[in-house]
Formats: structure tokens, C-alpha cells, sequence
């Protein structure tokens, strides 16, 4: 087994009374994925003793399916990463790049797939959760339109940005994990019914790209390292051979997407993860019971203890940008922001039939090398955060290796809302 896949190898076996979709498939889940009575951590020492007593609506429906599930992968902490080095249970190395991190924050769940460990990986995808991941272990991910997979059961981060999404090794199979998991839910008010044109998402996967016209955001490549540009451009003339044509777009407001995506996000994780006092989770702290302890004082202590230096990061600027006087200075302007970012991929995608460029403008960072340097980390994120903000689906596919130092390099499509469909297609054909 590649190093720290799982946090926990717990099997949680499917409906074994019926041929599913997926029976004799198996399935590593992201541990931010409640499943009742298996250990739910978040990566985080807040969660480490945490049993949900109830299954998410994905878990629910892996079930149905007949899946497997062969564990808990390994997450940065509270999904907070782009590595998956912030995990309180140590870092997981990449299978494909041995040395080098497997991308984050659902870096166990793509580190399972590359690895042979499970057949599909769920994760989920806030800014580039499962695109990053994918692409840095080079396996499949598709981050959905938000909506169509329910969020009942994922511990939140960021909820207006936040999707659950598939692994596979191959497109066809990342797209059949999604037609189980896919679909309304009474539990989770953002969901609706948005059921494929054809029989299935896996049907859609033909290779089939003729006629396909590609818009390419210029403003995505800037930046990017030459060999993964260069890899990039192989993968689309590899497409235009098949019949696709692409033309250059632009994506001005992607230039403060970046921004925009950690003050919103960050100010959700701040309230979402406010729950976190010490009464229902947490570690013990000194005092704890004593009836004449301060309880400001075990409050402090415990989030202290619970959570790791990035997650407090993320609160402390969180609770800053929402705090009086700088609302309007900084979130007010961030969801400005947003609506200008959604409105450029409106426009984009108006004259084409999906945008790509490459997933991650780098290659797989060494290990421990962005620890010391958060702002590396969050600038990698450029590709990935627009198309949360636009709420729009993306798939990462393997688009070969860079000539350098020979490690993966993914290339993401992004297409219109609820259009997995086209992205399945075209993602399929550079297999």
C-alpha cells in the first residue's frame, strides 16, 4: 500500500442482495464524508473520535449500488489544502510521483485510484479539490455542476462553493460512479433533477469530439510552467486530429478569481467550523468538568489543540473579512467578483462548446516544499477556483507528462451547466 492512503481501512460492504451498478467495484471515500458508524475525521484531531450515526446521501446510494467501500482516504485537514500535507494524520505520498505530494485537498482519494488500492475514489472539490488531485496523480476527476450531487453528509467548508465528485482510472469510470451518486435529494435543497440525455453519464463517454469547437482562456496559461503548456498543447492538437477545432477566449475577471475564492471561502469556513467549541467535539483539555473553569478558556484551548495551522489561517481571515467595518471592503467586493467571473465563462462559453486548459499550472510540488509558503499554494489554485465561483462542471483527464522531469500533467475541460454530458465526451477522447 502507497504511504498514508486511508486514515481508516474500515470495509463498509454494499447491498450484496442485487446486481448494481457498481457490485464487485470498490470505493475509497474522502474522510469529510459521514458514514455511520466508521469514523469521520476531516484530517483534522477535532474529528479523531468522531462516529456519524447516519450515512451521507452518496454513501447511501454507494450502498444501493452494490460498491464496496475499502476506506477513509486521507484529506487536508477540513479540506483546507492543496496538498493534502495538513492532514493531522501526516501526508500521503503520491503513487505516481513518488517524493512529490498527490495534490489536495482529496489527495487520498486520487492517491487510491493511482495506486490500485480501489477501483473509484469520491472526494470533493471547494476551489480544485478533486481536479488538483487528479491531475497531479494522473488519474480522473470530474467536479460537478453545483446541484446535481447532494451534499447532505459532507462536513462543510465552503457551501455555496462545495461539490462531491468521482475517481476513476478511466473516464467511463469516474462517469458511472457519477450516474449513481448524481440526482435530487429531499435532505439538501440545492439538489435538482438533471438526468443525462442519453441512458447514462458512462454512455456518454464515445471519444466522440468532431465538430467539438474548444475555447482556450489565455489568461489560463500565463503563468504556467513551459513544459505543462507544452503538454497542454500536445493534448488539444491530439483533439483537433480527431476533428475538434479550438480558438482563443478571454477570461478577464479570472485574473481576482483567486482572491475572491479564499475571501468567500474562507469566510464560510469561519461560521461553518464556529460548531467546533468543545461541547459535542473536540479533545479534552485540562479543566474540562471542573465547574469552576473559564469556559472562553477551554473554548480557546481546544480549538487551539483541535485544529492545525492552516484551518486557523483560514479562520482568523475569515473571521476578519466578515467582521464590522469590512464586510463591504472585502466580502461584498469578493462576491461582486464572482458574478463578474460567472459572467466571463457565460460569455465564453457562448462561443464554445467547452473551455480547456491545463488543470494545475504546475507539476507535482515536492514534498514539504509549499509548507512554508501558503500564498504558493493558494496562487496554484488559479486554474480551478474560477469554476467554483461560476458554479460550473469540470473534468481533469491525464494529458501525458512533462518532458522535464517527467511528472503528470492533467488538462481540464469546463463546460455549461449541467453539461457533464459534453465534458465526458471530449475528456474520453484523449484516452
Amino acid at each position: 500500500m502507497a504511504d498514508n492512503i486511508f486514515i481508516s481501512d474500515e470495509r463498509i460492504e454494499g447491498d450484496g442482495s442485487a446486481d448494481g451498478p457498481l457490485t464487485g467495484r470498490t470505493v475509497a471515500v474522502k474522510d469529510n464524508i459521514s458514514t455511520k458508524g466508521v469514523a469521520t475525521t476531516c484530517g483534522s484531531a477535532m474529528l479523531e473520535e468522531y462516529v456519524p450515526p447516519y450515512d451521507a446521501t452518496v454513501i447511501s446510494r454507494l450502498k444501493e449500488a452494490g460498491a464496496t467501500i475499502v476506506g477513509k482516504a486521507n484529506m487536508d485537514e477540513f479540506g483546507m489544502g492543496s496538498t493534502t500535507e495538513t492532514s493531522a494524520f501526516g501526508p500521503t505520498d503520491n503513487p505516481a510521483a513518488p517524493g512529490h505530494v498527490p495534490g489536495g485537498s482529496s489527495g487520498g482519494s486520487a492517491a487510491a485510484v493511482a495506486a490500485g488500492e480501489a477501483d473509484l475514489a469520491l472526494g470533493s472539490d471547494t476551489g480544485g479539490s478533486i481536479r488538483c488531485p487528479a491531475a497531479f496523480c494522473g488519474v480522473v476527476g470530474i467536479k460537478p455542476t453545483y446541484g446535481l450531487v447532494s451534499r447532505y453528509g459532507l462536513v462543510a467548508y465552503g457551501n455555496s462553493l462545495e461539490q462531491i465528485g468521482p475517481f476513476g482510472e478511466t473516464v467511463e469510470d469516474a462517469a458511472a460512479l457519477l450516474d449513481v451518486i448524481a440526482g435530487p435529494d429531499e435532505r439538501d435543497a440545492t439538489t435538482r433533477d438533471a438526468a443525462p440525455e442519453g441512458e447514462s453519464y458512462a454512455d456518454a463517454a464515445t471519444g466522440d469530439v468532431d465538430g467539438l469547437t474548444i475555447g482556450v482562456p489565455t489568461e489560463l496559461l500565463e503563468g504556467a510552467d513551459e513544459d505543462v503548456v507544452d503538454t497542454f498543447w500536445d493534448a488539444i492538437a491530439d483533439l483537433e486530429d480527431q476533428g475538434a477545432e479550438y480558438h482563443e477566449v478571454s477570461l478577464p475577471s479570472v485574473e481576482h478569481a483567486v482572491e475572491a475564492y479564499y475571501v468567500i471561502a474562507m469566510s464560510e469556513a469561519s461560521s461553518n467550523l464556529a460548531r467546533f467549541d468543545g461541547v459535542r467535539y473536540g479533545p479534552e483539555t485540562e479543566g474540562e468538568g471542573d465547574a469552576g473553569s473559564n469556559w472562553n478558556e477551554t473554548f480557546s484551548q481546544v480549538r487551539k489543540d483541535g485544529f492545525g495551522d492552516e484551518v486557523k489561517r483560514r479562520i482568523l481571515l475569515g473571521t476578519y473579512a466578515l467582521s464590522a467595518g469590512y464586510h463591504d471592503k472585502y466580502y461584498k467586493k469578493a462576491q461582486d467578483a464572482r458574478a463578474w467571473v460567472k459572467q466571463d465563462f457565460d460569455e465564453a462559453l457562448s462561443e464554445a462548446d467547452v473551455l480547456a486548459s491545463p488543470t494545475m499550472p504546475v507539476t507535482p510540488f515536492e514534498q514539504g516544499e509549499s509548507l512554508d509558503d501558503p500564498l504558493q499554494m493558494y496562487l496554484a489554485d488559479a486554474n480551478t477556483v474560477p469554476v467554483n465561483l461560476a458554479d460550473l462542471p469540470a473534468i481533469s483527464v491525464p494529458a501525458g507528462e512533462s518532458d522535464t522531469d517527467g511528472l503528470p500533467v492533467g488538462l481540464q475541460l469546463v463546460g455549461p451547466a449541467f453539461g457533464e454530458e459534453r465534458l465526458i465526451r471530449a475528456a474520453s477522447a484523449l484516452e
